[in-house]
């Protein structure tokens, strides 16, 4: 497939090569469906008289997008389309399509319906099977790593490769988001905080599947690629995962250091004895200008990993509401144990997707739910953003809890403990 490549950070990693110790990764994640409990659906009334013009009912994340592209199917002007936004049951992105793909259809059918002389509006649902096998979905991507760091863990040169398609070439948003070939949404989250000497390459392949934002964009490989290989370098000179991050930090991450703290703190990291056969992770990440850390227990039980506790510190400034940032967290984690549990993958053969529902692409069921509590950091500077931050850390900090328990770090999602 054709592929554009450039390279975003460009370090001096001539030592690599020398240094005493050394980890070479590969990592792969699928595609994934959003999955919403609410399939995707539109409803469109076109006035009955007078002047004409329609309303459109829907949860959408794109009401302006999709009121244009309604207006284009109906042979209307845009201001002539009324677009009453509903409470979405689930978007996570898939809301958020250029192609308004849903509502297009739903106009089309409400479009031939009042030709054919039904003048009454017209409700369009897909189906769970159209939902997941219609597209679109969060790419596959591959980062490959080699990584040359001396006895104490200091990193001496990281050379990193990552492959996936892009998720704005041909939208809107390529203009402002693709600069130098490489999509900005696929390297956030690489590097920072942690001050690397990283050279990294970027393959974006043009392949025939439609790809779209998946909530926490980007930062749902690259943390999971940063903070577990963060954690395999602390184990592998003999560093306690905190600590070796901590002195990372050092004075110029003091969100990263509070958030990392409170969530140490308040999980009894290091004070208090896990039950037999258990084991800490640890992660921390920011996206969308927020800061979340995880401390989490696990276990494996007979070979599949389980989530029992996480504690969640959380670094948004300001607290506009508790309640709305401990939800968010809570449903960002349950969704980010999503992309770990067996099943959770979108597959394609001879160019068909494979899964069609829930019994054949898994989402967690409440018994997968681990204990969790969320603490906020004090702050009085202006909020951030919350909707995203809470689902990339979960991840890393589940592998970095089972590769302490099988003593081999997982780079595959979901989880492949065989």
């Amino acid at each position: 497939a054709a592929q554009s490549g450039a390279r975003h950070f460009d370090a001096d990693i001539s030592a690599l090569d020398k240094a005493p110790r050394h980890i070479e990764a590969e990592f792969s994640f699928p595609y994934l469906a959003h999955a919403p409990m609410e399939p995707l659906n539109c409803t469109v009334q076109m006035s009955e008289t007078g002047e004409a013009g329609a309303d459109l009912y829907l949860g959408t994340q794109f009401a302006g997008v999709d009121g244009m592209a309604a207006a284009r199917v109906l042979g209307l002007k845009p201001e002539q389309v009324r677009v009453h936004v509903q409470m979405a049951g689930g978007g996570f992105g898939r809301r958020g399509v250029g192609t308004s793909d849903y509502v297009v259809e739903a106009c089309q059918v409400a479009l031939a319906a009042r030709r054919a002389g039904l003048n009454a509006p017209v409700r369009m649902v897909w189906s769970r099977e159209d939902d997941i096998k219609g597209g679109y979905y969060r790419p596959m991507h591959l980062h490959r790593a080699r990584i040359g760091f001396d006895e104490r863990g200091k990193v001496l040169g990281w050379d990193h490769a990552i492959v996936g398609q892009s998720i704005t070439a041909g939208t809107m948003f390529e203009g402002g988001m693709i600069k130098n070939g490489i999509d900005a949404t696929a390297v956030e989250g690489m590097r920072e905080p942690y001050p690397l000497p990283m050279r990294l390459t970027v393959h974006h392949p043009k392949v025939n599947v439609p790809v779209l934002w998946w909530r926490s964009v980007g930062s749902t490989h690259t943390a999971f690629v940063m903070e577990t290989l963060i954690d395999e370098i602390a184990r592998s000179s003999r560093q306690d995962p905190v600590a070796y991050r901590m002195q990372m930090f050092g004075d110029k991450h003091p969100r990263h250091r509070l958030a990392l703290q409170l969530a140490v703190d308040k999980s009894g990291y290091g004070k208090r004895q896990l039950r037999a056969g258990r084991a800490w992770g640890v992660a921390v990440h920011e996206s969308f200008d927020t800061v979340v850390a995880y401390v989490v227990e696990a276990s494996v039980k007979d070979g599949r990993p389980v989530l029992h506790k996480a504690t969640a510190g959380v670094h948004c400034n300001l607290a506009v509401n508790p309640r709305t940032i401990e939800a968010q967290v809570q449903g960002a984690a349950l969704m980010g144990l999503s992309m770990c549990l067996p099943g959770a993958a979108i597959t394609l053969k001879d160019g068909v997707v494979e899964q069609s529902n829930f019994g054949d692409f898994a989402v967690p069921r409440i018994t997968d739910m681990p204990e969790i509590a969320v603490h906020v950091v004090p702050s009085a500077e202006p909020p951030t953003g919350m909707g995203e931050p809470g689902l990339p850390p979960l991840a890393p900090a589940f592998a970095n809890a089972v590769a302490q328990l099988t003593g081999k770090p997982v780079r595959k999602l979901p989880f492949d403990l065989a």
